[in-house]
């Protein structure tokens, strides 16, 4: 893969929620109602979030295409995957699966967990699948926003 994967920086989460925004707008908030897209912006924009970010208690990955900011994932509480965005334009590349496989390796080897868990928005369900996570519950909805609870096993 010709991206740079790591962790992120304190400069680049602003960049960041940017481009997770951008890509949520785009693809799943389609399927979410007002509320839950308003739910899932104040999320993003939550400045305790920021500040874990900037402790490291809420760790977050980019993936680079030079300078520019073209994926992230973050995992939170021990082994929870907590977004998983692309940019548009380099989707279906392997930008999104490498972040996962990198995520899922740092929580079996570093943090020591057996499993990651993660709440699954309707048009990443597929995605997730082919990664080997399996759904455990059916979809639900709460505060507007639909996902499908799935798990993987390392």
């Amino acid at each position: 893969m010709p991206y740079e994967v790591r962790w992120a920086r304190a400069e680049e989460w602003t960049p960041t929620i940017r481009m997770i925004w951008a890509t949520f707008v785009k693809y799943e908030g389609r399927d979410y109602t007002e509320e839950g897209i308003r739910n899932f912006f104040e999320f993003i924009t939550d400045e305790e979030l920021y500040s874990s970010f900037l402790k490291g208690e809420y760790r977050l990955m980019v993936a680079l295409d030079g300078e520019k900011i073209i994926g992230a994932g973050s995992v939170r509480d021990k082994n929870r995957l907590s977004l998983l965005f692309v940019d548009e334009a380099y989707q279906r590349r392997g930008v999104g699966s490498t972040i996962l496989m990198k995520l899922c390796n740092y929580l079996k080897a570093e943090a020591g967990e057996r499993y990651m868990s993660l709440q699954a928005a309707p048009y990443a369900v597929n995605f997730y699948r082919k990664q080997g996570f399996r759904a455990v519950h059916p979809e639900v909805e709460f505060s507007g926003i639909r996902v499908t609870p799935m798990e993987k096993v390392f």
